[in-house]
Parts: structure tokens; C-alpha cells; sequence
């Protein structure tokens, strides 16, 4: 009897795996081949842009098309990632009020990520790359694979577990694509939702689906960034170095107050424009204004777009901070200004390249005074103030993994949660649910 009793459960899990793969191998597909088309799209912007330096004087009229674009035809869109978390949440908690017979919950009362999230956050960041503002690209990836996944979601009518099952999806998808890192992508997912609060439900099907996305954008030819990290110069303390991991802990500090002081700037600038602007259509304006002003004052473009690469020899870029030399003492700070400014005043895009950039100037300015690694310094912060800012060490101690190698697990895996704790209690996602919330 028994036998037949684990034989059926068994059974019903494979009729749901296989049911699943169902689901999610297309989606996968599909979200993948948009991150590929959207990469090759970015580059090709950042290029013009290159080309034509003047197209940064038009970046204050390209913020009030974005906004005039939200305002008229975006359906909410505009609140981008909280929107997704928003959702999310939502379905997981009205789908327990559901299994509570004292509990009546609307079915209406969920919000709805809308299909035209995705070609609205493409255009707007190609536009925000075109002229120079400095953004990201993980907040266009995550959106686009939510309203993707929210579209597939709805063609096949899914309940409302397999609905956050499949939002979470297409964020993990979304994710992987974008960056080349499926297992950061899928624990992103899970670990995003809320500080603290680590659910595994949704693991694998996450998991697929950061695969196969991960896999579609490979086999489209679309290659990611590679940043190398120098190998430690004695062996014997490959594994584990205290004296080093001293010296990480004490920069993971200096990690998470950077990503705290970001939050804090970026929301701050938004609630200034928002007060001192009741139409929104100024608020890009004055921020791109403010932007060209920083660049002409500076004498420099080095802090525009994503920071990955520029065409002027010995400009400070992300693959420059691996090398000694390779940023200013303040690099780290101008790059965060530029990037608060640009999104606090509504521009799109996404945080998490700038926060990259952050983190990786700021340890390549710290190696010197600890007598640490530059490479390997510049790798943990770029980490670690994505951890602080976003609250999800686990998934960047795993992309740390995927980008540059076990070897440096133990010490990724330190700096990032050291930086999370560091960082207070508030993240770039203002609809993140924290620790202390009941759900």
C-alpha cells in the first residue's frame, strides 16, 4: 500500500515537472531571444552614441519623451521592478486569503503587470542609452521577462500560484539573459521578494528558466562582458586568507554604506523633484540639465550610459577598475551621483551596472590603502554594493561564482552579506517586503 501511495505522488510530480517544462522551455525562449534582441539593440545606441558626443545635449528633451510616452500609454507601467514585486506579493498572499474560509478577497484586486511594460521599458532605456544618461540594463531584462511572463500567463488562464510561480520566472529569466548568470538569475528571483525571507518553492522552476534563457541568448551569439580576477599570489592560502579576509570585511563596510548613501540619493532626488515639480514632464528635464552640467563641469563622459566601455584610451570604464590605475579616488562617487540623478528624475533603465561600476572603482580605490588585490577588491565590491543596494547576498555570492570563479567563493559570500548588513534596512526596491513584515 505504501508502495502504490509514493508510486502515485511520484507520479503526480513528474505530471508536474513535465508540465512546467511545458510552460516554461518556450517562455524561456522567448524571454531569452528579447534579452538577446535588447543587448544588440543597447550596444548599437551606445555606439551612436560614441560617434555622435553631441547627442548628449538632447538628453533633457529625450527625459520628457519618456515620461510624455509613460504619462499617455503606460498603464502604471512606470513603477518597473516594485510594480513586479507588487504583483508577486500580491498573488502570494491573496492566494493564501483564498485557502482561508473566513477570509473574501476580490479577484480583482490583484494588480496587472501589462504586456506593453516590455516594448515601453525597451524604447525608454535605448533612448536614456542614445543620449547619455547614466542607467543600467537589469531593470529593462526583469521588466520585459515579468510582462512577458505575465502575457504567457494569462493565455493559458494559470491560477494564482502558477501566476506568481510564472511572474517569478520570467524575473529570473529576465535576469539570467542579461547578464549570462542563471543561477544568480533564479535565486534573484526568490531572494528579492523580501529581506530576509528565503522561499524555495519556485527554485526550479525559476531555475529552468534562467537556463534556458541563458542557453537562447548563447546560441544567438550574444556574449556577455568578462572581468578577470588575478589568482592569489600564494597558493597555500588559495582557500582561505584571514589577513585578506580582514581586509574585505573592512572594505564590505565601506561597500555597504556606498550602497546605502545610493538609495538614499536616488530616492531623495525623486521626493525633491516630486515636490518641487508638480508636472512630472519637468522633472527629466531639469535631471538631464543637471547631468550635462556634471559632465561639462567635470571634463569628462566617463560616468554617461553604462560605464562597460568607451572609446577614449584611459577612460575610467567597469573593465578598467580591475586593473591598477584604472579609476580615481572618486570614481566611485561621481559615477553614483550621475546614476541618482539620472534615475531619481525618471529616466530608465535599472541600478544594477552603475551599482557594478560603484563597486568595483570603489574597491579598485581601496586596494591601495588595505594593500589588497585590485582585481580581486574591485570584483568584491562590484558585488557587495549590489548586495546592499538590493538585499540578495545569496544571489550575489553565486554570481560571483558564475562571473569569476569558485576560487573566491569564501570571500564574495563575506563581502556581500558583510556589505547587506551595512547597508540598512531600506533597497533600491521601494515594494520589497522586509524582514519584520508578516505575510
Amino acid at each position: 500500500m505504501f508502495l502504490a501511495v509514493g508510486t502515485r505522488q511520484f507520479a503526480a510530480k513528474m505530471r508536474d515537472f513535465a508540465r512546467w517544462i511545458w510552460f516554461l522551455v518556450p517562455l524561456g525562449l522567448l524571454i531569452g531571444s528579447a534579452c538577446a534582441g535588447f543587448l544588440r539593440g543597447l550596444d548599437f545606441v551606445t555606439q551612436s552614441r560614441f560617434s555622435h558626443p553631441n547627442l548628449l545635449f538632447l538628453l533633457p528633451f529625450a527625459g520628457v519623451l519618456v515620461e510624455f510616452c509613460y504619462r499617455k500609454i503606460g498603464a502604471g507601467s512606470e513603477a518597473g521592478n516594485n510594480l513586479l514585486l507588487e504583483a508577486v506579493n500580491r498573488e502570494e498572499t491573496e492566494n493564501r486569503e483564498e485557502s482561508d474560509p473566513e477570509t473574501v478577497t476580490s479577484p480583482d484586486s490583484s494588480p496587472i503587470v501589462p504586456r506593453r511594460m516590455a516594448p515601453l521599458i525597451v524604447a525608454a532605456t535605448f533612448v536614456t542609452h542614445l543620449c547619455g544618461g547614466s542607467a543600467g540594463r537589469e531593470g529593462t531584462a526583469v521588466q520585459m521577462g515579468g510582462a512577458l511572463a505575465s502575457a504567457w500567463g494569462r493565455l493559458f488562464r494559470l491560477g494564482r500560484e502558477e501566476t506568481r510561480i510564472i511572474l517569478l520566472c520570467g524575473i529570473a529569466a529576465g535576469f539570467a539573459g542579461v547578464f549570462g548568470t542563471p543561477l544568480a538569475g533564479a535565486v534573484f528571483a526568490l531572494e528579492v521578494l523580501a529581506v530576509g525571507r528565503f522561499k524555495t518553492d519556485a527554485l526550479m522552476p525559476c531555475l529552468l528558466a534562467a537556463l534556458v534563457s541563458h542557453w537562447s541568448v548563447a546560441a544567438l551569439g550574444v556574449h556577455h562582458a568578462h572581468y578577470g580576477v588575478a589568482p592569489l599570489a600564494d597558493p597555500q592560502n588559495a582557500i582561505f586568507d584571514a589577513l585578506l579576509a580582514l581586509k574585505i570585511g573592512l572594505a564590505s563596510v565601506a561597500f555597504g554604506l556606498a550602497a546605502s548613501f545610493f538609495v538614499a540619493f536616488t530616492h531623495g532626488v525623486a521626493n525633491f523633484l516630486k515636490r518641487s515639480f508638480q508636472n512630472s514632464l519637468w522633472r527629466p528635464f531639469i535631471g538631464g540639465c543637471v547631468v550635462i552640467a556634471l559632465a561639462l563641469a567635470l571634463g569628462t563622459r566617463d560616468y554617461l550610459g553604462l560605464g562597460v566601455s568607451s572609446p577614449d584610451a584611459g577612460a575610467v570604464t567597469l573593465s578598467s577598475a580591475f586593473e591598477s590605475g584604472g579609476a580615481d579616488s572618486f570614481s566611485w562617487a561621481w559615477k553614483l551621483v550621475f546614476t541618482a540623478v539620472t534615475l531619481g528624475s525618471g529616466f530608465k533603465g535599472g541600478e544594477v551596472t552603475p551599482l557594478f561600476f560603484i563597486g568595483a572603482t570603489l574597491g579598485n580605490a581601496l586596494a591601495a590603502p588595505l594593500h589588497a588585490p585590485v582585481s580581486l577588491l574591485a570584483a568584491t565590491g562590484f558585488l557587495a554594493v549590489f548586495a546592499g543596494a538590493t538585499k540578495t547576498p545569496l544571489a550575489c555570492t553565486l554570481m560571483g561564482i558564475e562571473l569569476f570563479g569558485a576560487e573566491f567563493a569564501p570571500y564574495f559570500a563575506l563581502a556581500c552579506f558583510a556589505a547587506q548588513l551595512c547597508s540598512g534596512e531600506t533597497g533600491v526596491y521601494s515594494s520589497q517586503r522586509k524582514r519584520m513584515t508578516r505575510v
